[in-house]
């Protein structure tokens, strides 16, 4: 994620020089048991070019159904048992911390072990209050003596599915990562950018060409939310501390079914990729996406080896006019015996 001042993520990768192959943790899913139903993978590195290794800023956070959980700790994979978790809960979260005055892999970290202590939530409300809560609780962590405004407050992006047995999963967002379910033939994402151009589209200054054209199809870096820095959603002009949830109601028609806190209808025959927005940092995002649906199918569709055809193929065919940033993604995917798959497909793109 992009740092307050010109940072990694702001230089593009020279292509005459690429790397040879991504710095990429080894997926750790097999060492969690998600039941028969759920088929869960994840990566993060720092770079995928040698040229620059930065300080990897994101972070991710798996629980599995017996409570036992793996995310980043200084950089590194550890992994611990959450007390009392309840059997055949899960949770995947993602994070991607923004420099500020020089905390973004602490801000990430701090919000992923807060994510680890959170108890199993039933509910979208219960989520909710208890993840706003760790919010409002990290500000006061990270606030210095003598500040007098958020100029130098971290930042990281939080997206988060929460899922209960038998129940839907449950979506919580924050930032600029992106949920993208990526089916036959098509990547689609779930979520809404939190980003200048939604706040243009918001205020009715921007229509839905014009707004797919500024998140999806150019990078721009730039951010209008972030977790522990809050938003500037309800004021452009003023930095608030509370976060300002992206529903329904408040949203333009043509990304009216994308709010940021919601249960999902999720299908058997896609999968799901949580992810940083390293993944598509590049010049035209969206060419580079819309390869993802025959690179899943050829690598079979299960959750590891998608998740490896991405990661090589972003590595040996870089998109044009990379940025180099951090990547991190958990890939999942769900079968009918878990109880809580829709058959009827999500709505196409629009």
């Amino acid at each position: 994620m992009r740092s307050a001042a010109r940072g990694f993520s702001d230089k593009l990768w020279p292509f005459s020089l690429r790397a040879q192959a991504s710095r990429t943790m080894m997926p750790i899913s097999a060492t969690l048991s998600f039941g028969s139903g759920l088929d869960v993978a994840v990566r993060s590195c720092a770079s995928v070019s040698k040229l620059h290794v930065p300080e990897n800023q994101d972070n991710f956070v798996l629980i599995d159904g017996n409570g036992r959980a793996v995310s980043l700790r200084e950089q590194q994979e550890y992994a611990l048992q959450v007390p009392q978790w309840p059997a055949g809960h899960v949770r995947l979260a993602v994070f991607d911390g923004m420099g500020g005055h020089g905390h973004g892999r602490e801000a990430a970290e701090a919000a992923a072990m807060g994510v680890l202590a959170i108890p199993a939530c039933a509910s979208l409300e219960q989520l909710s209050l208890r993840l706003d809560a760790l919010h409002a609780q990290l500000q006061e962590q990270f606030r210095e003596t003598g500040d007098q405004d958020s100029f130098r407050r971290p930042g990281t992006t939080l997206t988060l599915i929460e899922i209960a047995p038998g129940c839907a999963p449950l979506l919580y967002h924050v930032g600029d990562s992106r949920l993208y379910e990526i089916a036959p033939g098509i990547a689609q994402p779930l979520t809404i950018d939190h980003v200048p151009a939604t706040a243009f589209a918001i205020y009715g200054l921007l229509g839905a060409p014009e707004w797919w054209q500024q998140v999806h199809g150019e990078h721009r870096a730039q951010i209008s939310q972030a977790f522990i820095l809050g938003n500037a959603f309800a004021n452009p002009q003023l930095l608030d501390d509370d976060l300002y949830p992206l529903e329904a109601a408040g949203l333009p028609p043509f990304l009216r079914q994308f709010g940021d806190r919601r249960a999902l209808t999720v299908r058997p025959d896609a999968l799901y990729l949580l992810a940083t927005d390293g993944l598509w940092a590049c010049q035209r995002p969206q060419e580079w996406t819309s390869r993802w649906p025959q690179l899943v199918a050829q690598a079979g569709g299960a959750a590891g080896p998608a998740l490896a055809a991405l990661f090589d193929d972003f590595t040996h065919h870089p998109p044009p006019g990379l940025h180099i940033d951090n990547l991190t993604a958990i890939a999942f995917r769900f079968s009918a015996a878990k109880g809580n798959i829709d058959e009827t497909a999500l709505p196409g793109a629009l």
